[in-house]
């Protein structure tokens, strides 16, 4: 009796973990993040020696907010007729934190970028894992 106990076990434990391994599709798992649209500010007086200190804050919060895990995408725009800068795309849970997090950068706060923010939907794979990336 033994012997069938312990195989109808082993049996039952392989079931569950193959259900819990299972992966799903990634249409499956599609998630809400917020789309940043970086576009060029008011406040375009800046002399060089500001403007470069306000982008170095600008780069410090990038990798702040990576390295909290909330930034899955950053980059500039070429030149374009849009005023377009730059995107972010953030792992946060609501519209009004996306706005917090981009409200604290400095190129923001000092007027030389402005933000348009809107839900934009991804399934969590690849950079979009949720959580801090490892650092090297």
């Amino acid at each position: 009796m033994k012997p069938v106990l312990l195989f109808v076990s082993l049996i039952f434990i392989n079931i569950t973990l193959f259900a819990q391994n299972k992966k799903q599709k990634p249409e499956d798992q599609i998630e809400q993040y917020w789309f940043v649209m970086l576009k060029t500010g008011p406040e375009q007086y800046f002399d060089s020696t500001q403007k470069a200190k306000l982008f170095a804050g600008h780069m410090d919060n990038i990798n702040k907010l990576y390295y909290d895990g909330i930034l899955k995408v950053a980059g500039p725009f070429g030149k374009n007729s849009f005023d377009w800068r730059g995107i972010f795309i953030l792992d946060c849970k609501t519209q009004e934190e996306a706005e917090r997090l981009v409200q604290g950068d400095p190129a923001v706060e000092a007027g030389l970028l402005t933000a348009d923010i809107a839900p934009w939907f991804s399934a969590p794979i690849g950079s979009f894992k949720h959580g801090k990336p490892v650092k090297e």
